[in-house]
């Protein structure tokens, strides 16, 4: 395998059934929450197919540190060094189960967990919305008269006043509604990493939520339900992460709220946390970041900072004739 450029296939793929039972890659994702499993499951299948094989064919045990070198190399030529270094983190712990499972010798495992990530740091993906964004939104939601109306209320209040993720809201259950005591409601989420976590509910996102459990019922099962056309629910089935983003997307589309995405709501209940004073600790630990540097790249008030430093500055200049009805 070259060090740089085009990655070239290994050979020695796995064939029999007991050596799929010890890759070391499905051995590593099982160790992970599903949320963890899918991301890193499908990070894995994009080297494996890089390397000329798939996820469950590729022998990981002989990966060496030129070929993880050369996969660094290759993923910095066209991906962000936050998304290299997912890469190299998902292979970390491959080449970790490699070694323990006695099929990569110890020297061998030293030297490849010593690639070092990629350095530098990409403009931060997302934005924060506007408090009329937000509530342009839920109009949206309110003025549908359906089932899904109200669903769609409470998945947008938990994903902003709870900073829930996609997969976590669409894994939640009745069950995990802990308490509400007529003011605040307080559910139990499992995020990243099998780590647990409570949130609460306060005005209008606990409202939105009584509204919802009002139409659901308080039959056991998924949280929120899948919904066919004409917003009727699937009375029972829970939603995937994909219909909670097509959720979002579409009522924000519906109110004129463009560029949208679940995250974008997370990153607004950090930042909006933060500009109300609280402290980034509590606001880490509302949020389920282990670390607080996790929090502080979600937070986009920096951004809004410098538009309002930028507008302090006056150019002199007034725009020529012809050119202002251009644009």
């Amino acid at each position: 395998m070259a060090k740089t450029g085009a990655i070239e296939p290994i050979s020695g793929a796995l064939t029999t059934q007991q050596e799929a039972l010890t890759n070391p890659a499905l051995v590593y994702l099982a160790t992970l929450a599903p949320t963890g499993r899918r991301t890193m499951g499908a990070t894995l299948s994009r080297v494996a197919a890089m390397l000329g094989g798939s996820l469950e064919s590729i022998p990981w045990h002989e990966l060496r540190y030129e070929h993880v070198q050369a996969i660094r190399t290759k993923l910095g030529e066209t991906l962000a060094p936050a998304t290299v270094n997912k890469y190299l983190s998902a292979l970390r712990g491959v080449m970790r189960e490699a070694w323990a499972l006695g099929l990569m010798p110890s020297d061998d495992y030293q030297r490849v967990v010593t690639v070092r990530g990629v350095t530098g740091q990409a403009l931060p993906a997302g934005r924060a919305l506007g408090g009329g964004e937000l509530g342009a939104i839920m109009a949206v939601c309110a003025q549908d008269p359906s089932p899904a109306g109200a669903r769609d209320a409470a998945i947008i209040a938990l994903a902003y006043a709870g900073g829930l993720r996609r997969a976590e809201l669409a894994s939640l259950t009745l069950a995990d509604l802990i308490e509400d005591d007529g003011e605040t409601i307080s559910l139990q989420v499992l995020g990243k990493r099998h780590k647990e976590r409570l949130i609460y509910l306060d005005n209008g996102a606990a409202s939105a939520m009584r509204d919802w459990l009002t139409v659901r019922g308080r039959d056991a099962g998924a949280l929120f339900f899948a919904g066919r056309k004409g917003g009727r629910m699937i009375q029972g089935q829970s939603m995937t992460d994909q219909a909670i983003r097509d959720v979002v997307i579409r009522r924000a589309e519906a109110a004129g709220v463009e560029n949208v995405s679940p995250h974008d709501l997370r990153r607004s209940f950090v930042s909006d946390l933060l500009d109300a004073g609280i402290d980034i600790a509590t606001v880490a630990n509302m949020a389920g970041h282990t670390s607080i540097e996790t929090t502080r790249r979600y937070d986009r008030r920096g951004e809004r900072a410098k538009q309002q430093a930028a507008r302090a500055l006056h150019v002199p200049y007034s725009r020529r004739n012809g050119c202002k009805n251009r644009h």
